[in-house]
């Protein structure tokens, strides 16, 4: 049986390794020799050829390259605004918000600014998207919503700096169904609370939600919540002062049998 002493191996070793870093430099040597003689606007015109024949992935790389080798060239800002696109239609969400950002803060100027801002708010909303049915088949105590809050922000921020804006009806739309989908999320949380004694966080993230979105129609539950918590705590003065709320705003809440309550988890 042949054996190979340790030394040969770790020559082995490190022929492949240079084997394997030839062949990325070859691959990175021929990538940037594709463009080496490509002015900057026939640069620009293939990366637009790509992005109009939906070859997002082309597209990046040609509107990478062009963002790298003509940084402050004649087509570099709308280059580096279709990037964001780009990057968007290939499902990089999070290159996406990067690209937007870097954007935002090198041309808060620009007359399509707004775009960018609708983009990265678009970006984070692929990214965390998913419905409320869904939502009540997980444990949502495990759940990350921060890529949906990212949406929410971001297009408030939209609509706040330009409301006048094409995007900002969009944004709004999204911005209510955003609103229920963080506020059912806190109820979610609360209830995993409720059902295992932690009655003050309960009660916490029902105040967080009525104070953070009052306009959403998840306010009475939050209501219930909190007056679930306060009994479970044997706070009854603030119990009945949130009932009172409760059985004055919505009568014919789940949880109202004419003034009596039903608590989901107390016995």
């Amino acid at each position: 049986m042949r054996v190979i002493s340790a030394a040969n191996r770790f020559g082995v070793l490190a022929l492949s390794f240079a084997i394997l870093a030839g062949c990325a430099s070859n691959d990175t040597t021929s990538e940037e020799d594709e463009y080496a003689d490509v002015t900057e606007r026939e640069l620009y015109d293939r990366a637009r050829d790509a992005l109009d024949d939906n070859r997002f992935n082309i597209a990046v790389e040609r509107l990478e390259a062009l963002d790298t080798r003509h940084p402050f060239g004649e087509h570099a800002e709308q280059a580096q605004l279709e990037l964001v696109y780009a990057y968007y239609e290939n499902g990089d969400w999070e290159e996406a918000r990067a690209a937007a950002s870097r954007f935002i803060r090198l041309h808060p100027d620009h007359d399509q600014v707004d775009y960018a801002y609708y983009l990265r708010g678009l970006s984070a909303w692929q990214a965390g998207r998913f419905s409320l049915e869904r939502l009540r088949l997980i444990d949502i105590s495990k759940r990350d919503l921060g890529a949906t809050r990212d949406a929410y922000g971001d297009f408030r921020e939209l609509i706040q700096r330009y409301p006048q804006s094409e995007y900002a009806p969009d944004a709004q739309q999204r911005i209510v169904y955003l609103r229920e989908l963080l506020a059912r999320h806190e109820l979610h949380v609360a209830d995993y609370y409720l059902r295992r004694g932690a009655y003050l966080a309960a009660v916490e993230r029902g105040r967080w939600v009525i104070e953070n979105f009052p306009e959403s129609n998840a306010t009475h539950d939050a209501l219930a919540t909190m007056v679930e918590g306060y009994q479970g705590l044997e706070m009854d003065d603030r119990a009945d002062e949130v009932l009172a709320v409760l059985r004055e705003n919505a009568p014919d809440h789940d949880q109202l049998d004419g003034n009596r309550f039903s608590p989901k988890h107390l016995d």
